[in-house]
């Protein structure tokens, strides 16, 4: 069985780059894809959503219908999160659902809390100045 390969922000977006195919899946919630923002050509995807904040049963389907009209491993997929962890966890569950080229955006949109609890000082797609959008 394979794993998630984790890449940094600025990775990411050249492998995006080189990868056309690739399928970008931010994994955050509504709320947060919506009002925090986003990386721009990225979709979104929620692994865990409001009301209830629980995993999204129709991940792994939503993922695969998102591939290519549903080809399980035809394009590699990218995800992202606040912080790189809910997105490792839906990569995961991908893996473990047979899905094979999977990625994980290390730091994620807007990096770990710095010494003020702030986020996108110390790391994230936005901290590096990677192309995002916002409602």
């Amino acid at each position: 069985m394979s794993e998630v390969h984790g890449l940094k922000p600025k990775e990411a977006y050249k492998f995006l780059e080189a990868h056309p195919n690739a399928l970008f899946v931010d994994v955050r919630s509504n709320m947060e894809y919506l009002f925090v923002g986003h990386p721009v050509g990225s979709i979104h995807i929620p692994w865990i959503d409001e009301p209830d904040w629980k995993v999204n049963p129709h991940f792994v389907t939503q993922v695969r219908q998102a591939i290519l009209g549903g080809a399980s491993g035809a394009a590699p997929v990218l995800l992202i999160c606040r912080s790189g962890v809910r997105s490792l966890e839906a990569g995961k569950a991908l893996i473990e659902a047979g899905i094979p080229d999977v990625y994980n955006v290390e730091e994620g949109f807007e990096g770990a809390l710095d010494e003020h609890h702030h986020r996108s000082t110390k790391g994230g797609w936005r901290y590096h100045g990677l192309p995002w959008e916002q409602c």
